[in-house]
């Protein structure tokens, strides 16, 4: 299947292999780049986690999942949609939990579901969902995950519901920052690289004090490997965040990705979705609406979210649309990559705003000089300046 993160060399895999023969019943076969369906969900036992890359995900029966659910009874239902539905949960031992059913007869099927399984045992960061583990009894698959309390971003951004509460830049910027950090660990850390292929708002799961954590790893996929620019596959996603290059071609890099992070960042400080149904012509897709108002720092402030209602530092909100126009650049080589945009955007979030002692749209904002980062110091060494990637 080849969709999975794999540590060390095939030399090495391969002698861990023999060293655990026995407990091969549980064993994820990193080097080899093929995954025994049968071998990984038919134990019911816990499986360690380690350098062998076995599975850390404890396999729940379908009966203790019901139990937890009350049935799935429609009052513990948090959300739906293409993959199925998403449960509130308490397990025996207490703990809250969202428990995902997938729909046997929607979108997403048993691959996916083994591409999850894998990812979010396999990957750990602050900013990624916590898998605590899984069912496929018969042919019933459902995910078990750490339950976010304040749900996805899209909530608090979309469609708010009476008396709700809006989000402020500072919460804005924070919750920016932290998606964007997610995707570096994907991009950077993870070895191969993975490409998410999936970011959106209704991704982007919020936890106390809005901190923000990337879900749904089900079309998450290899990043190119050596002198590869691209890996080539079905295009999937979601219709407008989507990558121009991907969509017509279906080659996909890191790059494609980005350009999903610049798509979300416009949701984040203009308040509109990616696509606008209830509006025609230049005003249905986000990025094509903000291209002509990009080059024109005059009509900047007609970007900003009315929810707001002038609560935000000019500057600030002008770096952040220049980080989120270089995202959505047409050419993939022009867009930043992502290390760049965690540290533009860092310093973004580290500025506190402050609408009692700035005022309404103050741009006298706090003009802190921006973070240096490890490749300054290696510029500086040289004799040389900075300038970022992008």
């Amino acid at each position: 299947m080849g969709w999975f993160p794999c540590s060390g060399t095939s030399k090495q895999t391969s002698k861990k292999r023999k060293k655990k023969k026995k407990d091969s019943t549980n064993s994820v076969q990193l080097g080899s780049g093929k995954l025994k369906a049968k071998n990984l969900l038919g134990s019911k036992e816990y499986v360690k986690d380690g350098e062998s890359g076995q599975i850390a995900a404890k396999i729940f029966t379908f009966r203790e999942l019901a139990a937890a659910t009350r049935n799935f009874r429609g009052d513990c239902l948090l959300g739906e949609g293409g993959f199925g539905r998403v449960y509130k949960g308490r397990l025996d031992s207490n703990q809250i939990v969202a428990i995902k059913q997938l729909d046997r007869n929607g979108l997403q099927g048993n691959r996916e579901f083994l591409v999850e399984v894998l990812m979010l045992s396999l990957l750990h960061h602050p900013n990624l969902v916590n898998l605590i583990g899984y069912c496929a009894d018969g042919d019933q698959r459902l995910l078990v995950y750490e339950y976010m309390p304040l749900g996805s971003l899209d909530d608090h951004l979309h469609d708010l519901t009476p008396g709700k509460k809006v989000l402020d830049w500072n919460t804005r910027m924070k919750i920016a920052a932290g998606a964007a950090k997610g995707l570096e660990y994907l991009h950077d850390r993870a070895s191969p690289p993975v490409i998410y292929r999936d970011l959106k708002c209704s991704n982007i799961l919020l936890g106390e004090g809005y901190h923000p954590k990337l879900s749904d790893f089900g079309l998450a996929k290899l990043g190119p490997v050596g002198d590869n620019t691209h890996v080539s596959t079905r295009v999937m996603g979601t219709y407008g965040y989507c990558a121009p290059e991907y969509a017509m071609t279906g080659q996909l890099t890191l790059k494609s990705d980005v350009y999903s992070f610049g798509v979300v960042l416009l949701e984040i400080i203009t308040g509109r979705k990616a696509i606008e149904n209830s509006k025609t012509g230049g005003e249905h897709n986000l990025v094509a609406w903000a291209k002509p108002l990009f080059r024109d720092r005059r009509k900047f402030s007609q970007m900003a979210d009315p929810m707001l209602q002038g609560q935000y530092p000019v500057r600030g909100m002008y770096q952040a649309l220049a980080v989120a126009a270089m995202c959505v650049q047409e050419q993939p080589n022009m867009r930043p990559v992502i290390a760049d945009v965690v540290t533009a955007l860092s310093y973004l979030a580290a500025q506190k705003f402050d609408s009692d002692t700035q005022g309404v749209q103050n741009s006298r904002w706090t003009s802190a000089t921006p973070p240096r980062t490890k490749r300054d110091g290696d510029k500086r060494q040289k004799g040389g300046s900075y300038e970022p990637r992008w």
